[in-house]
């Protein structure tokens, strides 16, 4: 069995039909998955679905991109979401300076206030990363130090993950992996024990090599377990059952 630690299930590109889309990631052997809500509105949505589907869970936080947009409207929904019980974890919380939709400043402010809300609600963290590791890792030593979280879809170097693991963080690879140029991705997923490792689809983005130019799912994690346990040398039933006893521990459900 597997679990999909990252979908945003309740956007609006995937929402109009996520029942069909759950139905077959029940039938595609999935055990759990964690949706990530980013606003007032797929943090909603999220809540109801948690209510009819057992297997789903939600996490919620404004990510880096759209913090000067949405952040202080956004900060106490998800504060009183944590506190009222609705949340496995907090995030995707981060930074981005590839892009920098919001600026650095303001990206380091709403990692802060999440780092506290997590110390706060005891939840753990799920990072965006991309082009930020050396802030990331210095805001999160001064406020974050020996706490849980995953660097969710992992695109750094091997030594930015060396980095990861010896803060005893998790690791989440996504269908990335499976890319026939993503060379050096594939060297992280070698080196990183299995016990340290998550998989996701990050749905509805980064479709595996399969489906590239569809809309993703969780039922397509498979291919990305597959992936990995080729790269392993593994049986695959021994990534799926690693992953999932990883986000089970750390997501506490």
């Amino acid at each position: 069995m597997y679990i999909d630690s990252h979908a945003h299930l309740t956007s609006e590109q995937i929402f109009p039909i996520v029942d069909k889309v759950l139905e077959r990631a029940r039938h595609s052997n999935l055990d759990a998955i964690v949706n990530i809500c980013t606003d007032i509105d797929s943090l909603k949505k999220g809540i109801e679905l948690r209510s009819r589907y057992p297997f789903f869970y939600n996490t919620a936080s404004t990510t880096p991109h759209d913090v000067v947009k949405e952040g202080e409207l956004f900060f106490p929904v998800v504060e009183k979401a944590a506190r009222e019980g609705h949340l496995v974890a907090i995030g995707e919380t981060g930074l981005d300076y590839f892009y920098e939709h919001s600026d650095k400043k303001t990206q380091q402010k709403y990692l802060s206030k999440y780092f506290a809300l997590a110390r706060e609600s005891k939840l753990p963290v799920i990072f965006h990363c991309r082009e930020a590791f050396a802030d990331l890792f210095d805001i999160a030593n001064d406020e974050y130090a020996g706490l849980p979280a995953v660097l969710h879809c992992f695109t750094g170097t091997l030594e930015e993950a060396k980095q990861v693991l010896d803060r005893g963080w998790y690791l989440s690879i996504s269908g990335i992996v499976t890319f026939k140029k993503s060379l050096q991705l594939q060297e992280v997923a070698k080196f990183v024990p299995l016990d340290r490792l998550f998989i996701e689809t990050d749905s509805p983005y980064l479709a595996p090599q399969s489906k590239r130019g569809t809309q993703n799912e969780p039922s397509f994690i498979c291919e990305t377990a597959e992936m990995i346990s080729s790269i392993k040398n593994i049986p695959v039933e021994e990534v799926a059952k690693a992953t999932s006893a990883n986000a089970r521990e750390f997501f506490s459900f």
